[in-house]
């Protein structure tokens, strides 16, 4: 009461008192330069090409520095598998610097500088600090980027009628660069020179309390990239297990923003569910799928793969593919996929045996019913369909283990693939284990071993009983076509052969030999002959075109 009464007493209302203390936050946050004695990370966990990079950058005269889920990892003592690069050069900058880099995306141009070749390549990504807009100022089209190419074409900051941002492409200095990334874990900037963490949103406090924290307002952030969803549930799998949860402003509009992912191309889509399987993390990132209510709806193909989770077959290969990244292995997402629609494909495969279809076209015909299934629009066309094609096509190629088969099958490039792929039905009991574990030995046997384990393999099937083969029956279309004359019976079994002659007389005549024309043998023209070009090395007579049947020409 005394402190009101001094307040009117010198004329300060509650009005102003309040105004005085409310202080504008700024979208930008503040910056705080942290030393290697707060933040700890290790320097010898940078890759030495992403150093490069950076000293590159900083001796050609610009600021660079690890950004994003690198030095997010660096921090909780991980060793981060990608490393991304931000620098306040133009990406046609960047590309003049380095032998191999190449600028790529429409909506964000970013550059990708490429060290080794092959298998052994990494990609360094860099990215241009980029300038926080207002998006209700952007271009607005009506469209999408496959519908409104051609009025996108020039524009740097477009927007869709529902506000997700097409392009952005308007550069702009580091501490707006900050504010437009997704979590404050992943707005930090690293320094690998001077080991310096630059932080803006208290990125390295989340981190210390293991906090996933939004940038701003969160379904604004989601409406203007609704991929970020998805790397939440990326993020949150991933930190799960060191014990990262999420703020409830962060995690509350996911479910309800998640149609917006509608608008998202497919192209997109896939690769991001790609990432959710393929690094390290896929059960975990499942079980988050299903915890935050999002089983559904996200992709088409990855509603198959959440639904099929529990399977023993599709649960095996999750874990031995999150086991070979964590050992540092390659993993192929043919492989991963073909185990995903294996199911069915092999329901498919096995109704068109029992129908009778021999195997291989069986199995094309099931393989071909599961794309466009469940593939759709990235439906097995190019590499990724070509390698899961033979994957599956490999499988009752294993069973034949005689003749010239099994050395074919090791010269198959997708053969290490196949045979993971078949060591898992052994593992789910549907094939025999004896066939996993003889083929892990034959790929693996010095020549003289594999021809005896060959040899016995054939004395074994020779030992076995012979089951008669049977002939798909088929419908014989001439037939219907041009049915049989009146008083003309058609034989039950179709062979029209035997009933043109049962019904003829039985005849003591001797059969008649069958006379074939002889060429005229002229020893004085062989040689003229041979010059002319006459070529009979291939069965068939030169002049008359009749298959020589191995009789002699008699001298």
């Amino acid at each position: 009461m005394i402190k009101k009464f001094i307040d009117k007493l010198f004329g300060k209302s509650d009005s102003s008192l309040a105004a005085s203390k409310r202080v504008k936050k700024s979208p930008f946050g503040e910056r705080r330069d942290v030393a290697v004695k707060e933040h700890g990370i290790n320097p010898k966990l940078v890759d030495e090409r992403a150093m490069d990079v950076v000293l590159t950058l900083k001796h050609a005269g610009f600021e660079a520095f690890i950004v994003g889920g690198a030095v997010r990892d660096l921090l909780v003592g991980l060793k981060p598998k990608d490393f991304d690069v931000a620098t306040n050069a133009t990406p046609e900058q960047v590309k003049s610097l380095f032998r191999r880099a190449f600028i790529i995306g429409r909506r964000f141009r970013i550059v990708h500088v490429i060290y080794g070749r092959g298998r052994e390549h990494e990609v360094i990504e860099v990215s241009t600090f980029r300038a926080y807009l207002d998006n209700s100022l952007a271009e607005q089209v009506g469209g999408n980027e496959r519908t409104s190419k051609s009025q996108l074409a020039g524009m740097k900051h477009a927007v869709d009628a529902s506000g997700r941002v097409l392009r952005d492409n308007v550069w702009g200095p580091m501490q707006e660069d900050a504010a437009r990334r997704d979590f404050t874990i992943n707005a930090m900037y690293y320094d690998p020179q001077t080991q310096v963490v630059v932080d803006y949103h208290h990125g390295l406090r989340d981190s210390q309390k293991k906090i996933i924290r939004m940038i701003g307002n969160p379904a604004v952030r989601y409406r203007e990239d609704p991929v970020r969803i998805i790397r939440a549930v990326r993020f949150s799998a991933k930190l799960a297990a060191l014990g990262f949860t999420f703020e409830d402003k962060t995690v509350a509009p996911l479910v309800e923003m998640k149609t917006l992912l509608a608008d998202v191309p497919q192209s997109r889509l896939f690769d991001e569910m790609l990432k959710l399987l393929q690094t390290g993390h896929a059960v975990a990132s499942i079980a988050q799928l299903k915890f935050l209510g999002l089983s559904t709806g996200i992709y088409p193909l990855l509603d198959v793969v959440v639904d099929a989770a529990d399977e023993q077959f599709l649960k095996l290969a999750l874990q031995d593919t999150d086991r070979r990244v964590g050992e540092g292995k390659p993993v192929a997402p043919s492989f991963l996929l073909s185990c995903v629609l294996w199911t069915d494909v092999r329901e498919g495969w096995a109704r068109r045996k029992k129908r009778g279809e021999h195997t291989m076209p069986a199995l094309q015909d099931a393989i071909d019913e599961a794309f466009n299934a469940k593939i759709g629009d990235v439906s097995g066309r190019g590499k990724l369909g070509t390698d899961m094609r033979e994957i599956w096509s490999m499988q009752p190629r294993f069973e034949k283990r005689t003749g010239s088969t099994p050395y074919s099958m090791l010269e198959q490039p997708r053969f290490r693939a196949g045979f993971d792929f078949l060591r898992l039905r052994a593992q789910t009991g549907e094939i025999e284990m004896e066939l996993a574990e003889w083929w892990e030995k034959f790929s693996t046997a010095y020549d003289d071993e594999r021809h005896e384990m060959i040899e016995a393999m054939r004395q074994e099937q020779l030992q076995k009983p012979q089951t008669p083969r049977t002939r798909v029956k088929r419908v014989d279309v001439d037939a219907q076509a041009n049915p049989p004359a009146a008083g003309f019976e058609r034989p039950a079994n179709g062979n029209h052969a035997e009933q043109s002659f049962s019904d003829a007389p039985e005849a003591d005549a001797p059969v008649k030999k069958r006379r074939r024309r002889r060429k005229p043998v002229n020893r004085a023209e062989g040689g003229a002959q041979g010059a002319e070009g006459t070529n009979t090395s291939n069965g068939f007579d030169g002049d008359t075109g009749q298959q020589d049947r191995g009789l002699l020409t008699p001298c």
